[in-house]
């Protein structure tokens, strides 16, 4: 496939404190990533690997440049429609899952849906179905503090990908996690954009994961090389 879901073009970040000359974060940067492919983007601490993310997800916004979600630039919008996009578009797994611990599994995973304004029966209906394809059956009722750390990153997997979005940004999910259950997190990274059709972006210092990505970008000093 080689339909285009995401587009950045001329990404700036700078961030200023008083008394200080801003820094540049991101010096012009240009990226894409088509349906069902799974791009890696690799390069030192320091290079800009998660403000890229972060800008590419809507989560902040550029000091110049345009990003553009299925042909849609979204820095055109205001802040919610912005946060609409993100909710119905796009899925983020980050390293630390960040699932909320008075939720069990279904309620977590359900939480995009219901934000989306799906039913609390149809939302955890879904949720229960995508947590037992993930192997994840026998811990549907349970709190982030009863899985281990490679469960609770395979149900922010979950949560990601609940709304179907065009496009799921990944910022090291393995960073905490041992070689088996880092493993199992790329696998269903790499099945979401194969099978799902999804666009994958996947930060990471995992060189081994890297090299198995369908296509590497390396930055370096806020720069795509």
């Amino acid at each position: 496939m080689n339909e285009e879901s995401l587009r950045a073009t001329g990404l700036v970040k700078d961030y200023s404190s008083s008394g200080a000359s801003a820094t540049r974060a991101l010096r012009g940067v240009d990226f894409a990533v088509s349906r069902g492919e799974l791009c890696a983007v690799v390069g030192p601490s320091g290079a800009g690997k998660t403000t890229l993310l972060y800008l590419l997800g809507g989560l902040a916004r550029p000091s110049q440049g345009e990003v553009w979600v299925g042909g849609q630039p979204i820095f055109r919008l205001d802040d919610g429609s912005l946060s609409r996009l993100r909710n119905r578009r796009l899925g983020f797994v980050f390293q630390y899952h960040h699932l909320l611990p008075e939720f069990d599994a279904t309620d977590n995973v359900a939480l995009p849906l219901r934000v989306g304004g799906l039913g609390v029966e149809e939302s955890r209906g879904r949720s229960r179905v995508l947590l037992r394809k993930m192997g994840l059956g026998a811990r549907l009722d349970h709190r982030p503090g009863e899985l281990s750390g490679g469960e609770q990153q395979r149900v922010a997997v979950a949560r990601a990908l609940i709304s179907d979005p065009a496009v799921v940004l990944a910022d090291e999910p393995t960073g905490n996690l041992d070689k088996a259950n880092s493993e199992a997190v790329f696998a269903l990274l790499q099945q979401a954009a194969h099978a799902g059709g999804q666009a994958v972006v996947l930060v990471t210092h995992n060189a081994d994961l890297a090299r198995r990505a369908d296509r590497t970008v390396r930055m370096e000093d806020g720069a795509i090389l």
